[in-house]
Formats: C-alpha cells, sequence, structure tokens
C-alpha cells in the first residue's frame, strides 16, 4: 500500500480539524480539499482518528476495512470521534480549541493462526502492529499505539480481550486474530496549533 507522505499527513490532519469545527458551527462536514486530492488520499484505506485532551483520549473512532477515499473516511470518522464515541458527551466548542488530533491509517489486517496464547505472543511486533480479535460477534482492536501505554504482550492480550467482552485470560481456538500495520501521525508533529 502507498505510504502516506509528509504533505498529504498535514491535509489530513487540517481535514479532520475542519470537519469537528463545521459540525460544531453547525454545517455538514466534507473532505473539500484546498487543492485537488492527491492519489494517496483517493486511495480507500481503514483509518481511525482520536482526538486526546490534556494527553487523555477524548474520543477514536474508525473502519478496519476500507470504505471510499482516505479523504473521506478521515472526515468521517474524526465526527464520529467527537460526537458519537459513546466512551464520551459530544465534544464542545471549549474543548475543541484544547483538542489535539491524530490519525492511524491502516494495512490490511492479515490473519493469524497462533494455535495458543505463547504462539501469539511470540509473532506480535509490539509497538508496529495493530491487532483485532473475533468471537462470534464480538470483536475489538487496538491500534499500533496502543502498545505506549500496553507494552507487555500478555497484557495487551489481555485488555484487547477485555476491549471485546471476553473475560481477559479467555482463550479458544475458535478466536480469530488479525494483525495489521498503521502510519501514524498527530498535529504535534507538524507543529500544527490547537486552536483555530
Amino acid at each position: 500500500m502507498q505510504n502516506i507522505e509528509p504533505t498529504d499527513q498535514r491535509r489530513l490532519l487540517v481535514m479532520a480539524r475542519r470537519a469537528i469545527r463545521d459540525r460544531l458551527a453547525g454545517r455538514s462536514a466534507a473532505a473539500a480539499p484546498d487543492e485537488p486530492p492527491s492519489a494517496a488520499l483517493q486511495q480507500a484505506r481503514g483509518n481511525f482518528v482520536s482526538l486526546h485532551l490534556g494527553g487523555e483520549l477524548r474520543g477514536c473512532m474508525g473502519t478496519l476495512e476500507p470504505e471510499g477515499s482516505l479523504a473521506d473516511g478521515v472526515v468521517s470518522n474524526a465526527c464520529h470521534a467527537a460526537f458519537d464515541d459513546p466512551r464520551f458527551a459530544p465534544l464542545t466548542l471549549p474543548e475543541f480549541n484544547r483538542v489535539a488530533i491524530d490519525i492511524s491509517v491502516l494495512e490490511l489486517p492479515q490473519p493469524v493462526f497462533p494455535g495458543s496464547e505463547a504462539a501469539l505472543c511470540r509473532l506480535l511486533r509490539p509497538g508496529v502492529d495493530g491487532l483485532i480479535v473475533q468471537w462470534g460477534r464480538q470483536r475489538a482492536t487496538f491500534l499500533p499505539v496502543v502498545w505506549a501505554q500496553l507494552p507487555e504482550p500478555t497484557a495487551f492480550l489481555a485488555q484487547l480481550r477485555l476491549k471485546a467482552g471476553l473475560p481477559a485470560d479467555f482463550w479458544s481456538d475458535e478466536l480469530r486474530w488479525w494483525r495489521y500495520g498503521a502510519q501514524h501521525f498527530a498535529e504535534a508533529d507538524f507543529g500544527l496549533p490547537h486552536r483555530n
């Protein structure tokens, strides 16, 4: 998959902030870049948009599978992270002026068949791999950036299973796993001001 160059990373971050600002102002949010989108922004890529306030998560929403263009996906997920994340109340204007935005653009998830938890721990590359777990209808993912809070594979797996609504130590041969990489970039990488 094509890497997202710094120029396009910056454009995506600006689009995400603009989309949230437009929704707060009662306008519809659309990618509407200032110039025609590059080929990278037109590709279909899974992506997540995360909001942080005072270093704490304030919203995170995304899509694992590609749905439309990357530009449109980031705009949609920025609005979902700000206003539709069920863990948080909708973002307010005072929060918007202080919130920091980051984006993860995903590679296609690849299935892994570990056979045991120990084997899965050996397969995982901390700091590199995002992981999806599924048991029937229960499904959850951790982006690669989550390794910063959970650097040990056993703790990473335990918390991921809890996120999926499973016991922390649950194991079954019927569990399904997918691994993926992601490009991660943030407003702070570009010195973008939080206040618009």
